[in-house]
């Protein structure tokens, strides 16, 4: 931040004197400018403190220089006297005064230059100052993002540092954290149109957007998602500084928290392993080493399909499957269901884990977004049947499509084609086929079962063995 006009003329060994427009001597200096035309504003910027001797001013033509630095925007006029004129021209005092411009007096002992190297080494060191606020800001920052909290401390170290709010949200433009803002989720709306645009091609490297009473910048992060700050003042080049630091340490973060979620999905995908092969201590002792634990029997088996994985979930091909005491189930349940889809199997026990999660992969493939298997239709009679005669009957009767070239587009055929009653289109829509592929299909299967599809009989059969029947 420049200095003000207030503290340029405080500064005693200058010797200044304000003759007018004191009201406004918290303006900001930067740049001192020697002039003596009689219109120098081509040659401003606007901010400047314009320093004269009058040689060109007169009673005639001080109000008109004195509108042409207001409408410039210059901060101040200083007026050396003792050259040009002995006193500082009372028509200049009164339109300086009329038009709330600060004017200055310079005694013919102080030199402009003085002035102007006094300036610079207040920019210098208002500047150095920017530069050490940016550094400490910086080690804040990094310091949050050592702490246990990760990204969500550096969200709320981020938020404090502007003096505003921020927001980290995933790929799909969701909060995953936010800081010091009310109603997260509908500022992430709000932003949505921004995110489009940083995922186009060619997307620029941040956006910045100004609404009345609020300044908002928004950054990617790499793949892994974008942040959002706002503030109802400008960004200086130091907040500048700090939101790209923050930027740097949470795409950092986001990196390592992937490769670290990425190792955990390892082991936890070792731990289901250990469960199906029936080693429960084994699958215990390993959760134990990360601070969890296997649920109490009877428990229940989620399939989710989501593209945020639940906590302590288990990769199972590409779904994610959650061993869930029965009190906590819902809950897991609802969370899933807000993010993606969720299968949901009856009470099991570990040594049923297997078809638990069978049943789980059934609803999972009814579920919009939640489906439990002891509701869906027929479940009922099937609960009746002794699992392991069933899983028998299964593995006997579709052992011939299993064998057939390991071909398990026809087991998933027939399973569509019979839960669509037998009708060919919705079927067909079903597995995202033409009609006529599964007409072929079908006539395959029942040329390797020997078995008539249109027979109501050999239907039921055939339901029962895709129930039980592991693909």
């Amino acid at each position: 931040m420049a200095p003000t006009l207030r503290r340029v003329t405080a500064m005693a060994p200058l010797h200044l004197e304000v003759l007018a427009g004191a009201a406004a001597l918290d303006r900001q200096v930067r740049w001192v400018a020697v002039s003596e035309l009689e219109d120098p504003t081509p040659f401003l910027e606007g901010g400047e403190l314009v320093l004269t001797t009058g040689m060109r001013l007169d009673a005639g033509n001080a109000l008109p220089y004195v509108s042409r630095l207001v409408a410039r925007g210059v901060t101040g006029l200083g007026f050396g006297v003792g050259l040009t004129h002995e006193d500082v021209p009372a028509d200049l005092i009164e339109a300086a005064a009329e038009a709330g411009l600060p004017l200055v007096e310079v005694p013919r002992d102080t030199p402009f230059i003085a002035i102007g190297k006094a300036v610079s080494e207040l920019l210098a060191a208002e500047q150095y100052e920017e530069i050490s606020r940016a550094f400490a800001a910086q080690g804040r920052l990094t310091r949050a993002a050592l702490q246990p909290e990760g990204m969500s401390a550096v969200i709320e170290r981020l938020a404090r540092e502007i003096d505003g709010w921020a927001l980290l949200l995933d790929p799909a433009g969701a909060v995953r954290h936010a800081a010091r803002t009310g109603q997260p989720a509908a500022r992430a709306r709000a932003l949505e149109p921004e995110l489009a645009r940083l995922r186009a091609p060619g997307a620029p490297s941040s956006i910045a957007l100004s609404v009345p009473g609020e300044h908002v910048i928004v950054q990617p992060l790499g793949r892994r998602g974008f942040f959002a700050v706002g503030s109802t003042r400008p960004f200086t080049p130091v907040g500048h500084t700090i939101v790209n630091a923050a930027g740097s340490l949470l795409t950092l973060g986001l990196e390592q928290g992937r490769e670290q979620r990425a190792a955990e999905r390892r082991v936890h995908a070792a731990v289901l392993r250990l469960l199906l092969a029936g080693e429960r201590a084994a699958a215990g002792e390993t959760l134990a080493a990360m601070d969890e634990e296997l649920p109490a029997e009877p428990f229940v088996v989620l399939a989710c399909d989501t593209d945020e994985p639940p906590a302590h979930g288990l990769p199972y091909g590409g779904l994610t499957v959650v061993l869930a005491g029965q009190e906590e189930a819902e809950g897991v349940i609802a969370r899933v269901a807000r993010r993606g889809r969720v299968g949901a199997s009856g009470p099991v026990a570990y040594a049923e884990l297997a078809l638990g999660l069978d049943q789980a992969e059934r609803a999972l493939a009814s579920a919009a977004p939640i489906a439990r298997f002891p509701e869906l239709a027929g479940q009922g009679l099937l609960s009746l049947l002794d699992p392991a005669a069933a899983a028998a009957f299964s593995a006997a009767l579709l052992a011939p499509l299993r064998e057939y070239g390991s071909r398990a587009d026809l087991i998933e055929s027939l399973r569509a084609y019979l839960a669509c009653n037998g009708h060919w289109d919705a079927a067909a829509q079903r597995l995202g086929v033409h009609r006529h592929t599964l007409r072929y299909r079908m006539k395959r299967v029942s040329e390797l079962l020997g078995r008539d599809l249109d027979d109501p009989a050999a239907r039921a059969e055939l339901w029962i063995a895709l129930s039980y029947g592991s693909v």
